[in-house]
């Protein structure tokens, strides 16, 4: 085999490693400078408490009509894409929102809480990310999969932690990520179907939720003491509320979030 020949050969193999990433570029790529390596935390692990918080987020105004979102150009994303509506703005009939992310942003102090080792699951399915909104811990298995039959490249735009960018065909095993520092919001991508996004949350400590289609979220397990609440939309921006727990007594909070101007 002549030299020619093997030149060429190892260009096309570069090529078509590059094409099932979806545009060439590399397996993890950083966002952001590498932080260098932290010394083991040696802080004692902090109880868990028993109050729980809950409520509802909500809407003001007109229910805004579902955006349509075409999938026609991939047809392995039809028919599971035939009808569907943009997930960036989801409100119920009676006033709820959907998909924000509602954490304790501050109180805590340098509290160490466990970290789960429970993966957080992020699909692929229908040609969209399920779901569109979620929350992880710092060092908690973010587990990505792809439900589809077809190609999909997963592309993270973060600007605190390490990004990432890789192909997934169909069939493929699910690929494990975790991120090292807190951050909200880390969103994702697909250069190949450019409709489809989801956001992340990272927070240090298991004190989050995401609200559900009706609006209600819920965090357990918080300890005496007064934070600050924070819950995020992608399109609505954030609001901050101050609350107080005595550790063991449920408590409530409510946002109400209005069309962006």
């Amino acid at each position: 085999m002549t030299i020619r020949l093997l030149t060429r050969l190892a260009t096309m193999a570069v090529c078509t490693a590059a094409v099932a990433c979806g545009g060439g570029a590399p397996q993890d790529q950083a966002a952001t400078p590498a932080a260098p390596t932290a010394a083991a935390d040696t802080r004692p692990v902090a109880e868990l408490g028993n109050s729980t918080v809950s409520g509802v987020i909500t809407f003001e105004g007109a229910v805004p009509a579902p955006r349509p979102v075409r999938m026609s150009s991939d047809p392995g994303c039809l028919p599971a894409g035939e009808g569907a509506t943009s997930e960036a703005l989801m409100v119920a009939e009676g006033g709820g929102l959907q998909n924000v992310f509602v954490y304790v942003k501050d109180g805590l102090g340098d509290a160490r809480f466990p970290v789960s080792t429970t993966p957080v699951i992020l699909d692929q399915d229908g040609c969209r990310y399920t779901p569109h909104v979620l929350g992880a811990q710092v060092g908690q298995p973010v587990e990505i999969r792809n439900s589809d039959r077809t190609l999909h490249n997963v592309h993270t735009t973060p600007a605190t932690n390490r990004g990432f960018n890789f192909g997934q065909p169909a069939g493929v095993p699910a690929v494990t990520r975790t991120f090292d520092a807190p951050e909200v919001m880390v969103p994702f991508k697909c250069d190949v179907h450019p409709w489809m996004s989801a956001y992340l949350g990272i927070v240090p400590h298991p004190f989050f939720a995401v609200s559900a289609a009706d609006g209600r979220f819920e965090i357990p397990r918080l300890p005496a003491g007064t934070y600050t609440l924070e819950a995020w939309h992608e399109e609505l921006g954030v609001q901050t509320m101050q609350i107080t727990v005595d550790g063991t007594s449920p408590a409530e909070a409510a946002f109400t979030f209005k069309p962006a101007s």
